[in-house]
């Protein structure tokens, strides 16, 4: 059982997600720590690209900002490789697929190994094309988690029965950012995976508050959040990573409140 499966043994989840380099790499290194330190239970790490299609603008921008202030994928790796002198929390790159593909499947997957990469997401891969990336990663000991989308329908199942470390369910169509409400049939989906694989599943897309993380809770195994993490950090810079950890912290409490 891999350490993503692990993280939700405790309980429900709550996972983070986190630009690299945004606004700057030692802020991003305490932001993360900050996360740790105040209850995330895995932590996702965005290496980003130019053309980043699943995301809203807020995320888009950390993207932007992180690339223009020089974030590039083999830093990305020695951020995670020095964060794990003291973090043992599991980390999970979310990037796209030419990211992967440029730098090399094999070499991408091995040095996710070596750094202590415990998961990748590729929002831009469809199910029927992932064996290129998932055996790879696989082979170096690093799961490749899927999302779920609204859309996915009679494909859910098949999806399930072929996931690592845990389920990503995308919470509504479009791209990332915070939402008000969020109307898509969540339980619905739950149920058809946990007919199909015993390995948890998370909500994420649109949620900010914390009463939209303990009803994903309520309803999943845990809830991810990433643009409402996003807006603290450009609105904090430098000094974000207390305002995140404040945050997270709230946020676990919520997502343990959602506990059936």
């Amino acid at each position: 059982m891999s350490r993503i499966t692990d993280a939700f043994k405790g309980g429900k989840a709550f996972i983070p997600f986190i630009t690299a380099g945004d606004p700057d790499t030692d802020t991003t290194a305490k932001v993360i720590r900050a996360a740790a330190e105040n209850g995330a239970d895995i932590i996702e790490i965005g290496i980003p690209f130019s053309d980043p299609t699943a995301e809203g603008p807020v995320i888009q921008g950390a993207n932007l900002r992180a690339l223009s202030g020089g974030m590039t994928t083999d830093r990305a790796f020695e951020l995670v490789r020095e964060l794990r002198r003291d973090v043992n929390t599991p980390f999970v790159f979310m990037t796209y697929a030419n990211v992967v593909f440029s730098y090399g499947t094999d070499r991408f997957m091995e040095r996710c190994a070596e750094t202590g990469v415990d998961g990748i997401i590729l929002p831009d891969v469809p199910f029927e094309e992932r064996e290129e990336f998932a055996l790879p990663a696989t082979q170096h000991g690093v799961d490749f988690i899927p999302l779920i989308a609204p859309t996915s329908d009679d494909r859910i199942a098949m999806i399930a029965r072929e996931a690592k470390g845990f389920i990503y369910i995308v919470s509504s169509l479009g791209v990332t950012g915070v939402r008000s409400e969020i109307t898509t049939d969540i339980g619905a989906i739950v149920d058809t995976i946990r007919q199909n694989t015993d390995i948890p599943c998370a909500v994420g897309f649109g949620i900010s508050e914390p009463s939209q993380a303990a009803k994903m809770a309520a309803l999943s195994d845990g809830a991810i959040v990433g643009s409402a993490i996003i807006r603290i950090i450009e609105k904090y810079g430098k000094d974000s990573p207390a305002y995140v950890g404040e945050y997270v912290k709230t946020m676990k409490q919520a997502v343990g409140a959602g506990r059936k």
